[in-house]
């Protein structure tokens, strides 16, 4: 005899992208490791899924909230509810909304990871574009600025459209294209999100700018399809989507018990920046740095050795040590230990390898070495680095 259902949630979560697919592969984890649970899942119709919630027998709900119909009808349901990525004005003092529990991306934690990688590729020019109907974009433009105004490096924010008929692609594509074209090059631009990042590309075609030689892009969600497919391919900011689903459902496994009776926020942790094609270069007027760079990035530090770079660049070590420290601070062993070291972070939050077979994959040679290292640059081992970020 089968088990019955201990919770009806119903999931209003989008699923044509990465960060709804695997927000919902969290959930599915956690209720088969706690459940059963059954689902009611409406990626494209938010509008018809509420109001059947008592008829139905639900018991929760997890939501993104795209209109005040919606958020409405949820409010009606009087359900526990965690609520995806509220805007400023969900958030506000005189709404509703935000009394419920929510999930959103750490604005900071992305606009730094964004930001670094573009600083440490020697760009000073960034810009940002995002959209208006986002209210998340919003956050990490002010996090982007207030980390670059920290830094005394000016940021080029893109004015995007507030009426709907300017923000259909067709009409804005000239616009977007006309205001990149007019940027200061080479220059680093952080987009909001992959879709914001596509566009991007697309019009720096149609401006006639070069990617990434003219301007280097970078994306967040890490959709690795979308990305891949891009042309060029988009570097992203990697979220940990799946584990705050996991975190999410558990969180509403306490409010539906009554466990947990204050609602709560919870973050999804920004990773890393996986770097594609479209921001795989480093703004340096010294082509044999550059070239340098470049050689130990694309190899993410693994078998690239000094001795190596010296003869591919046929240069001298000495000249080429000596030009190295100059501008970037560093030398070039330390540069190749820092690919490999944010190698095997990718690697400990995306693969479920152990710490040894890690320290192999990223080229650290022993295993001890590896761990030593790691806890001197990140503050922390790598078991617990991997164990911080996961449920």
């Amino acid at each position: 005899m089968s088990q019955q259902p201990r919770a009806r949630v119903a999931l209003l979560v989008e699923t044509s992208r990465v960060f709804g697919r695997d927000f919902l592969r969290g959930i599915a984890r956690y209720a088969h490791e706690y459940g059963p649970w059954s689902f009611h899942i409406s990626p494209g119709d938010y509008e018809q899924v509420v109001p059947k919630m008592k008829q139905w027998g639900g018991t929760g709900i997890i939501a993104r909230i795209p209109n005040e119909r919606v958020a409405r009808r949820i409010l009606e349901a009087g359900l526990p509810t965690i609520a995806i990525g509220l805007t400023d004005e969900q958030l506000a003092a005189d709404s509703p909304l935000q009394y419920l529990s929510e999930v959103s991306s750490d604005a900071a934690e992305v606009s730094r990871l964004a930001a670094d990688h573009l600083l440490e590729r020697r760009f000073r020019r960034l810009a940002y574009v995002g959209s208006n109907d986002r209210g998340w974009s919003s956050r990490r433009e002010s996090a982007f600025r207030d980390y670059l105004s920290a830094r005394n490096v000016n940021l080029h924010v893109y004015p995007a459209p507030t009426r709907k008929t300017e923000q259909a692609w067709e009409r804005e594509q000239a616009v977007l294209a006309e205001w990149i074209r007019n940027l200061p090059k080479p220059i680093g631009l952080f987009a909001c999100d992959d879709d914001r990042g596509r566009e991007v590309l697309e019009a720096c075609t149609l401006a006639g700018c070069r990617v990434p030689e003219d301007v280097a892009v970078v994306g967040v969600d890490n959709d690795e399809v979308f990305c891949d497919l891009a042309d060029p391919p988009l570097s992203s900011v990697s979220l940990n989507i799946e584990t705050a689903g996991y975190r999410a459902a558990q969180l509403l496994d306490g409010l539906m018990s009554g466990r947990i009776r204050e609602p709560r926020s919870l973050p999804v942790e920004a990773l890393c920046v996986v770097a594609r094609r479209s921001s795989e270069i480093f703004a340096v007027d010294d082509d044999d740095i550059s070239a340098a760079l470049q050689l130990i990035h694309r190899n993410q530090g693994k078998d690239v050795s000094v001795e190596r770079i010296v003869d591919e660049l046929a240069v001298s070590r000495r000249s080429l040590e000596k030009r190295f420290r100059a501008i970037l601070g560093r030398s070039i062993l330390e540069e190749v230990q820092l690919a490999k070291l944010e190698h095997s972070k990718r690697l400990l939050l995306e693969t479920p390898h152990s710490v040894s077979r890690v320290a192999k994959l990223a080229g650290f040679g022993t295993v001890g070495y590896f761990i030593q290292f790691f806890q001197q640059r990140v503050g922390k081992t790598p078991g617990k680095f991997r164990s911080e970020l996961s449920h």
